[in-house]
């Protein structure tokens, strides 16, 4: 009996220990993003002139309170914690604070936390700062953003303030009068091509052209969205098609978009409509769509430079609409026609 009773109890350990292991063995892969976040401000990608005032804080160490700002995914977080780590080295754990707009940042933050980490002795290298990054500082309230600028002038002598976010004008001017400005724009294709080449190589890919140009397309100048979409395409299709790219990304296909400002310019307002009709019948919303009709239209060929302008202009218009919540289909046809009226004017002027 004793010995069955073991062999019982055997039994029952056996799946545990399987459980047990089964995690172990599992792997999960790091974002792209995080994997080839550059260290160094001067592996930077894009923003060359930003990039140079940055490395030069970095190698001399004076810095100011600073903000940066700029477009999303075109690497202000990543510049500054570069900065922070060539300035700070091994001291970086303990001489910043860095808060996101995800942390409560309101004005009881501003008064303890960032005003006990200021008044925190902290031995650093000489000449070195003690540095608070405020991530999305534009989502700041207005009171804490009171708050902090008494605080940046207080100790100003060993913190310093590095602020990001994607419009300057939405931190109050006291603070803006404290800081240098750094502006960032979007990261241009050609620097994306080759940033996205250098991971491709790493990660041993297989890419066509045309899905590299899908990958560009969709980002709009934004890195951490290219670098997303190859990770997104790669681990759902394989191979980094054009098709498999905007599948991934469900954008509506530039070609249909393409047909339909060339429909437009031919000022054939029924076939014009029907690839709205069928963009929007595949699901794709208004501003979806729109945003893409722009994108198409900004690099459109084979049309007169006049008639691009005054296309872009209604697109531009009905863009605005459907962005203050005006999507209906109505507003989409009605820019078809304005674009049809533009064309036929221009045929006969």
């Amino acid at each position: 009996m004793a010995d069955i009773g073991e062999q019982a109890m055997e039994v029952d350990k056996q799946p545990i220990k399987d459980q047990q292991q089964a995690p172990a063995a599992r792997t999960y892969e790091l974002p792209w993003v995080e994997k080839y976040r550059p260290q160094f401000v001067r592996d930077v990608v894009g923003n060359v002139d930003a990039v140079a005032r940055l490395q030069v804080i970095a190698e001399e160490g004076n810095m100011p309170n600073i903000i940066l700002s700029g477009p999303p995914g075109t690497g202000k977080t990543t510049s500054i914690l570069a900065v922070a780590r060539q300035l700070l080295g091994p001291s970086l754990k303990d001489a910043v604070l860095e808060l996101n707009a995800s942390d409560d940042r309101g004005i009881d933050v501003v008064r303890n936390k960032i005003k006990m980490f200021a008044q925190k002795k902290v031995t650093l290298p000489p000449g070195r700062h003690k540095i608070v990054i405020l991530d999305e500082a534009d989502s700041m309230t207005s009171g804490a953003q009171q708050a902090l600028r008494r605080t940046m002038e207080i100790y100003s002598n060993t913190t310093r303030f590095a602020l990001a976010c994607n419009t300057s004008t939405k931190v109050i001017e006291p603070i803006q009068s404290r800081c240098a400005i750094v502006r960032f724009t979007k990261v241009s294709d050609a620097d994306i091509l080759a940033r996205l080449q250098v991971v491709i190589a790493k990660e041993g890919l297989s890419t066509t052209k045309d899905g590299l140009e899908a990958i560009i397309f969709t980002a709009d100048g934004d890195m951490r969205q290219a670098l997303n979409n190859l990770q997104a395409t790669h681990t759902g299709f394989g191979d980094i098609t054009a098709d498999a790219v905007f599948k991934v990304c469900d954008q509506p296909h530039p070609v249909l978009v393409q047909k339909m400002l060339a429909d437009c310019a031919s000022a054939n307002l029924g076939e014009a409509y029907k690839g709205m009709k069928a963009l929007c019948d595949m699901g794709y919303s208004a501003i979806d769509i729109i945003t893409t009709v722009y994108r198409v239209a900004r690099n459109a060929e084979g049309m007169t430079e006049f008639l691009k302008l005054e296309f872009m202009r209604e697109i531009g218009f009905t863009h605005m609409r459907i962005g203050d919540g005006v999507n209906s289909r109505l507003q989409m046809s009605g820019m078809l026609a304005k674009l049809c009226k533009l064309a036929l004017a221009s045929s006969s002027g």
